[in-house]
């Protein structure tokens, strides 16, 4: 998987996205998620599945992409239940305010 954080003046967002799944663009009809023109967002460094559940325990905000990423947000006790599916991937944002 591929994590950056973004930090912000609202607080940081941890981007996650399965490693697979950047330069594809995703697009059902209704929704379209272009992880090849915003592959920046997510590609910050490589993380393992462990390090991915770590930073998701004290993350704020949080913008998932693909099933690795889901399980690993799971295991950090997040609820995933209102992902969205675009093409069978999961796609979930989640901020704390």
């Amino acid at each position: 998987m591929y994590m950056r954080i973004h930090e912000g003046a609202e607080g940081s967002v941890v981007a996650l996205c399965d490693e697979e799944l950047l330069g594809r663009v995703l697009s059902d009809g209704k929704r379209r998620l272009d992880l090849k023109q915003y592959a920046g967002f997510y590609q910050g460094r490589r993380v393992s599945h462990q390090q991915a559940v770590e930073a998701l325990r004290s993350a704020k905000n949080i913008n998932l992409v693909g099933k690795k990423a889901m399980r690993a947000a799971a295991e950090a006790g997040i609820d995933v239940s209102a992902a969205v599916l675009i093409q069978s991937v999961p796609h979930l944002q989640a901020y704390r305010i």
